[in-house]
């Protein structure tokens, strides 16, 4: 078997990972494709916050982000690993450690962490380990990275509503891999196709796996700020 069609059931450690590069090999689009004037990447004005989430296929989770009231702007990367600056095809070999994400920059005054992590649990299986549905490997885990204090209490206050709601379905323990950003390490965009990738301008016909789970959870009906 080749190395890059291997399908890893662990995460590498930093010692047996790709070796990577200095520096990407490409520059990040100045705009977003579908919402106008808006940046792909930090810094971002005031008041605007942003954490990061593993969904699956990072495709049709970001399209499941830009459409929702209250994102600011969205993004795909790599994020969780340990190669430096990695390439789509040394992700998918299961040996960079990364999971393919979303950064997600929101108005809170608008949407609140809650319901953004309302979209997150909603949008995915989050019990399943290193696969999403059909597709399998470390890089389609379930992650979330957040970047404040206050998401680290909404997230961990989340996921412990959500597991119960798992818990009378009986659907089993949640895998997803919660860190803060800074303890993740570095997120590295991926390249220009894969931004907005099911986005109108670049393939309007385009299609990925990534859709609700028919499940609700509960953190979405809170209002605004903390729990």
């Amino acid at each position: 078997m080749s190395l890059f069609s291997r399908k890893s059931d662990r995460i590498p450690e930093a010692a047996e990972a790709l070796a990577g590069r200095d520096h990407p090999s490409f520059e990040i689009p100045a705009e977003h494709d579908v919402l106008a004037g808006k940046p792909l990447v930090p810094p971002f004005p005031d008041g605007i916050d942003w954490l990061l989430v593993g969904m699956g296929c990072f495709w049709g989770a970001e399209r499941v982000f830009w459409e929702t009231p209250g994102v600011w702007t969205t993004s795909v990367g790599y994020a969780g690993g340990s190669t430096p600056n990695p390439t789509y095809r040394e992700v998918c070999s299961g040996r960079t450690g990364h999971t393919e994400a979303v950064l997600v920059a929101y108005d809170p005054s608008v949407i609140s962490t809650a319901q953004v992590l309302q979209k997150f649990w909603e949008g995915h299986d989050p019990t399943q380990g290193m696969r999403q549905g059909n597709d399998v490997g470390s890089q389609y885990r379930s992650a979330i990275y957040w970047t404040t204090p206050g998401q680290e209490i909404d997230v961990t206050h989340s996921e412990k509503i959500y597991q119960a709601e798992l818990d009378n379905l009986k659907l089993g323990p949640i895998t997803t891999e919660i860190a803060s950003a800074d303890k993740a390490g570095p997120v590295y965009y991926a390249e220009n196709y894969h931004q907005q990738y099911l986005s109108d301008a670049k393939n309007p016909r385009g299609w990925c796996g990534i859709g609700p789970n028919g499940l609700t959870c509960p953190v979405g009906a809170q209002p605004a700020g903390r729990f």
